[in-house]
């Protein structure tokens, strides 16, 4: 069975930097051909998807959510097992639950608890 648990802190200043780290386990993150990926929900709003790290490292961006772009990085660390989601310059917008969840064949399979992330001062 394959768990994914988000980890980082629950509240983060405006301008600070967020790091949040999804431990994978029951499978490993370079399997071939799964990718690990990062959504958000802020509040009263839907999904966005942020990005993702595919099994060969490759890093992907969401070309929609331009606010994201300029400010995300996603790395992983094999050695443990775990991927993170850097988000720099933060502000109140990015308030939200954040989820770590593993794609494969175009279907999002399996989801983390979520955690939730205030941007607040």
């Amino acid at each position: 069975q394959v768990q994914l648990q988000e980890s980082g802190p629950g509240l983060v200043k405006p301008s600070q930097t967020l790091s949040l780290t999804c431990t994978v386990s029951g499978g490993s993150i370079t399997t071939n051909g799964y990718y690990w990926n990062w959504f958000r929900q802020p509040p009263g709003k839907g999904l966005e998807w942020i990005g993702a790290i595919a099994y060969s490292g490759v890093t992907y961006y969401s070309p929609s959510l331009k606010s994201l772009k300029s400010r995300t990085s996603i790395s992983r660390d094999t050695s443990k097992n775990q991927f993170t989601l850097q988000l720099s310059s933060v502000t109140p917008e990015d308030t939200a639950v954040y989820f770590c969840v593993r794609g494969v064949d175009c279907v999002y399979d399996y989801w983390g608890q979520g955690t939730q992330v205030t941007v607040s001062s």
